[in-house]
């Protein structure tokens, strides 16, 4: 009668033990990992809200050439054609968001993703992009040149 009486509480004290083990060990497991798991893990930014951009003086801009410009958080396409007229749009390809470039040998803009082209409006005119490039307004001031959000 004594030993049944002693095997339950040699089990309480093993399972005790045991759970005592399985918790430190997970409190180490957990105190390792998650401050390296915290620090790999990029923080969360809000999106840059910007109304309009300074691109430079428009002396320095050469005729039948594209700059891609910073839009806050967004790349900007701007386009100045042979006739010196100004024009941007969203530099992000409506097709699978890679970024359209210039081509002066073919007087568009081009993805070179997947071979989708844009006129200089904007218009997509041949490849896969489902949809137009969301334009901008250039504004000149003086010599400077700005681009803007339409409104």
């Amino acid at each position: 009668m004594n030993y049944s009486n002693e095997k339950p509480v040699r089990r309480n004290r093993r399972d005790f033990l045991k759970y005592l083990l399985t918790g430190g060990i997970a409190g180490l497991v957990i105190s390792v990992f998650y401050p390296l798991i915290a620090y790999l893990k990029p923080p969360k930014q809000n999106e840059v809200e910007v109304s309009s951009v300074k691109v430079g003086k428009l002396s320095e801009i050469e005729k039948d050439s594209g700059k891609i410009i910073r839009f806050g958080s967004k790349p900007v396409i701007l386009v100045r054609t042979k006739s010196g007229e100004f024009r941007a749009f969203s530099a992000v390809c409506t097709h699978l968001n890679c970024t359209v470039q210039f081509r002066k040998d073919l007087e568009l803009l081009w993805c070179a993703c997947h071979n989708g082209k844009y006129d200089l409006s904007g218009r997509n005119i041949s490849g896969p992009p489902p949809r137009p490039l969301d334009p901008f307004r250039v504004v000149i001031k003086g010599d400077e040149v700005f681009v803007s959000k339409l409104s």
